[in-house]
Order: structure tokens, then C-alpha cells, then sequence
């Protein structure tokens, strides 16, 4: 039996993926377990209605990414949208809008991906795999850290606007659940049982389906049962870079995430980047506000995203960041084998659209009103059309045969976050736990203002044209890795990131 290092996004999906491995599941059952598991288990980060890639690296064969990331709503629909939401502000992250309610729903893609992986590379059958998030969801789960912590910023604007997701959050007397409080959602685990019974397509062409399309046509959402039926996940050719002996796989276009951790490291590693020194710090940030500012310029608004993306990264190749200047709804799950199959798996709800489906339990996405990942808004996709995302599920493969599946949640501070991580490991060779825990830095726009934001421990004099903002602590803010790594010589390694209650497990014992 093959040994599995699982590191999830929390307790109850860490200890899925590793009843799992137990039953004779290898690495990529395992975190198909803990991701499905880690999307009931922290509401309001993550929902079922939500979209995700796939990374998986066989032990022999090349690495694929399967994309099943949400997509543009209203394929036979007779008029496009002319609004995605009702406009919300919460003061997380500094305060920030999006747009909720059922005309932010983007056509789900979790099932469809999480399905075609558990197909082409698992080892157990679809229903083994749902069965942790079923016994789950029958007993109940305690509301984990994490999701009270975004809850008390998304509750009142987000959760608390229909009659189901408010009952699911609060107790009989209407105060709001807290920290440690007992869940148990109303219909979630038939739901569950369903999907695991019929298949990933009860979700598209089943009786959750059909459920999903009636409601938006009462509610006013976009979503047809031609978008529904149409949807297939599909696999893509991941961008491979090479650094110092490593080859390391990402995200590919349409998604972005990938292409921007990719150029980061490149860039990182060609300016000479090996200590956090004041100097390196600085080269970090420098780079950083490079190919953030070629994203805002060229990626985010572009039409073209696949020959902006090729741009960037052969930039990157040449080490040349000077030339450029001219998404906290998510969780992730790494596991890899002592068979030396790895998998990373990033899931992203939006920001949550606070819509469940009737009777079902399950939560949907607000993709469509992700307003700082679309600033000029969503009409250049057309129906059919796959979102861009930050998300960046990253394998990396070295040398000796090691192998080290690696991703985070954390919106636009994703890439920074797995860039940052990956250069402590390969550039400063850092153990996997030092590389993880390292204070980070990011560099964003706040209150209108250049600025980098940065951790206790980052030490950086002050630049003429960029604001400091030191955070006080370690914060989820700067993302919550997760990483699962294969040595042949010293064994599997885990690594849960202390920013955010992720957990890790090891299966197949």
C-alpha cells in the first residue's frame, strides 16, 4: 500500500484524505477527498458551488492541469446579463466590493474537474471518495477558525440576505455561530449522497442540475441547463519552468495565477535573489511590482490572454523585469505518494454569492462578482467562456526524484505567496517547514497608494515611492500554503501553513 502525505485546508479534509490512502486510495483519491470534505467543511470560505484546478504530475508521464474553473453563464439564453449582482462592501482585507446574489453565479466547475481527475488517475471508485464528506455532513462538523474569522466581515452583507444560508449560520435564537459551534447544514448530506451515488454529473444533468437551473430561472441568475450540459472539464498543458535543477509545472492560460508565480520566480532567481537580506527583500518587492503592474496592464483587462501571458513569461525567461512596467474564498489541498504521484488541488467560491441551492445545501460561487479581478467588468466573455483566476496549483520535481506538490488560497496574494515559498526551498534551501512559515511580503495597491505589505521578520528601509504597511503577526492576509512533498531518499513530508488553520495527515499506514 502506498503511504500518501496529505496537507489541507483543514482538520476534517486532512483526515479525509487520509481515511482514503487507508482504503488503498493513492495520492490524487486523497485529495480529491480532502478537497470535497475541506469545501463543506469552511463555510463561507469555500462552497460546493465553486470551481477549481487541478495539477497532477504521474510517476510516469508528463503533468496536466485539468481545468474545471467556473465559466461565463448563458449559453441559449436569448439576452446577455445586463448586471452580475447586487454590489456589497465588507471591510476585509481593508475593505473591498463585490457583487452577491444569484446574477454573480458563474456555472460551476468543481464537480466536472474533481470527477475527470478521480477518472484518469485514481485508484478508488467515485463514491469511496464522497464518503468522508457524507459521515461529515450526517454527524455535523464545529465551525472551524478560519471561517468565523471571514464570517464576521461577510456574515451581515453576504450570508445573512436568504432564509437558508442564514439558518445554516445561526443558532435557533438568531445570535450567529462562533468558533468551535456545531454545524450541521439542513439537505447537505442527501445532496452529497446523491453526487456521490450518481456521479460528479447529478451536478450537471441530474436532479441537483435541474434544481440549479430552476431556481435561476426564478431568481433572475443566468444559468441555463445548456451551460450545464456543455460543461466539461478539460486538460491543458501546464507551464513548465526550469530553476536550478528543479522543473516546476503551473497553471495555464486562460487562468493567470500561473504565469504571474512563474515569471516571479524566474525573475527572482536571475536578479540573484538567495537571502532575505534588506537587498533581497527589495529585489523581491521590485520584481513583484513589476509583473503586478504588467498583470493590471495586460492581463486583467486583455483581450488576448493566451499571447499576454507568452509575453510575460519570455520576459521572465530573459530576466527582464524592467520591460513589464511599460482573488480570500479559497482553499487548498496537496498530497503526493510514496509512488511518486503528486497532486495539487486550488478550489475558489468567489467571495461566496450567499445563494444556496434550494434544498441542497449547497452553497454557490459569486465568480461573475470578483470586481478587482475584472475592473473594466465582464463583457468581453462571451457564454461558454472559462474566468481568469489567481489560482496556481504548482508541482515541483527535482533532481533525486523528489517531488513537491505545493498551492494556497489568498486571492492576488497567492502567487506571491507559492513564489516566496518556492525560492526560500530552492534558492536558500530552506527546509519545506522554514520555507512555508518564512514571514512574506506583497506588494499591492492600498488606500490608493503603491505600497508593500509585510510581515514581522521581513526587513525593508523605506522605498521613494512605495508605502510600508507592516502587518503586526503572521497573517492569512499573505495566504495559507499548503505542501506535500515525496523524497525518495528521506521519505513524505507535510506542511500546513500556521497563518490558517490548515491541517496535515498521513494515509495509507
Amino acid at each position: 500500500m502506498r503511504r500518501v502525505a496529505i496537507s489541507a485546508a483543514s482538520r476534517p479534509g486532512a483526515d479525509a484524505g487520509a481515511a482514503v490512502a487507508d482504503a488503498g486510495g493513492n495520492a490524487v483519491d486523497a485529495a480529491v477527498a480532502a478537497t470535497v470534505t475541506s469545501m463543506i467543511s469552511e463555510p463561507g470560505i469555500i462552497g460546493p458551488g465553486a470551481g477549481c484546478f487541478v495539477t497532477v504530475w504521474p510517476e510516469s508521464g508528463d503533468p496536466t492541469v485539468i481545468d474545471g474553473y467556473a465559466a461565463m453563464p448563458g449559453l441559449g439564453a436569448e439576452e446577455r446579463p445586463g448586471d452580475f449582482g447586487d454590489r456589497v462592501h465588507m471591510d476585509y482585507g481593508g475593505g473591498m466590493d463585490t457583487l452577491v446574489g444569484p446574477r454573480s453565479v458563474a456555472v460551476p466547475g468543481v464537480w466536472a474537474g474533481l470527477g475527470r481527475a478521480a477518472h484518469r488517475f485514481g485508484a478508488l471508485p467515485w463514491s469511496s471518495l464522497m464518503e468522508p464528506a457524507i459521515a461529515l455532513a450526517e454527524n455535523g462538523f464545529p465551525l472551524s477558525g478560519v471561517s468565523e474569522a471571514y464570517l464576521s466581515y461577510s456574515h451581515d452583507p453576504i450570508y445573512d440576505l436568504r432564509p437558508d444560508s442564514f439558518a445554516a449560520l445561526h443558532h435557533q435564537d438568531g445570535s450567529r455561530v462562533a468558533d468551535g459551534d456545531p454545524i450541521k447544514i439542513p439537505d447537505l448530506a442527501a445532496s452529497l449522497r446523491t453526487i456521490g451515488d450518481e456521479g460528479p454529473e447529478s451536478f450537471y444533468t441530474g436532479s441537483i442540475g435541474r434544481r440549479l437551473v430552476a431556481a435561476m430561472a426564478e431568481w433572475g441568475g443566468s444559468i441555463t441547463a445548456t451551460d450545464l450540459e456543455s460543461y466539461q472539464a478539460v486538460e491543458r498543458q501546464p507551464i513548465s519552468i526550469d530553476v536550478d535543477g528543479w522543473r516546476i509545472v503551473t497553471n495555464p492560460a486562460p487562468a493567470i495565477g500561473g504565469a504571474v508565480l512563474a515569471s516571479m520566480v524566474l525573475l527572482a532567481r536571475s536578479a540573484g535573489f538567495s537571502e532575505w537580506s534588506e537587498d533581497g527583500a527589495r529585489t523581491l518587492a521590485e520584481v513583484q511590482r513589476s509583473v503586478l503592474a504588467y498583470r493590471a496592464s495586460s492581463l486583467d483587462d486583455g483581450s488576448d490572454t493566451a499571447a499576454a501571458v507568452e509575453h510575460l513569461l519570455e520576459r521572465a525567461r530573459y530576466g527582464d523585469h524592467k520591460d513589464l512596467t511599460s482573488s480570500p474564498s479559497t482553499v487548498h489541498v496537496s498530497t503526493v505518494d510514496t509512488g511518486g504521484l503528486a497532486c495539487s488541488i486550488t478550489t475558489s467560491a468567489g467571495y461566496g454569492s450567499g445563494v444556496m441551492i434550494p434544498d441542497s445545501g449547497l452553497w454557490l460561487n459569486n465568480s461573475l462578482g470578483e470586481v478587482e479581478l475584472f475592473p473594466s467588468g465582464m463583457e468581453r466573455f462571451a457564454p461558454g467562456d472559462r474566468l481568469p483566476s489567481n489560482m496556481a496549483p504548482t508541482i515541483a520535481g527535482g533532481p533525486n526524484g523528489s517531488v513537491v506538490a505545493v498551492g494556497s488560497p489568498g486571492a492576488s496574494r497567492i502567487t506571491t505567496a507559492l513564489a516566496q515559498v518556492l525560492m526560500n526551498y530552492i534558492a536558500i534551501e530552506m527546509s519545506v517547514s522554514e520555507a512555508v512559515q518564512h514571514p512574506r511580503l506583497h506588494v499591492e495597491v492600498f488606500n490608493g497608494q503603491p505600497t508593500i505589505a509585510y510581515e514581522p521578520g521581513v526587513h525593508l528601509e523605506a522605498f521613494d515611492d512605495l508605502v510600508l504597511r507592516r502587518f503586526p503577526d503572521l497573517s492569512m492576509y499573505f495566504g495559507g500554503v499548503g505542501l506535500a512533498m515525496y523524497d525518495p531518499d528521506a521519505g513524505l513530508f507535510e506542511v500546513a501553513d500556521s497563518r490558517r488553520t490548515g491541517a496535515t495527515a498521513v494515509g495509507g499506514l
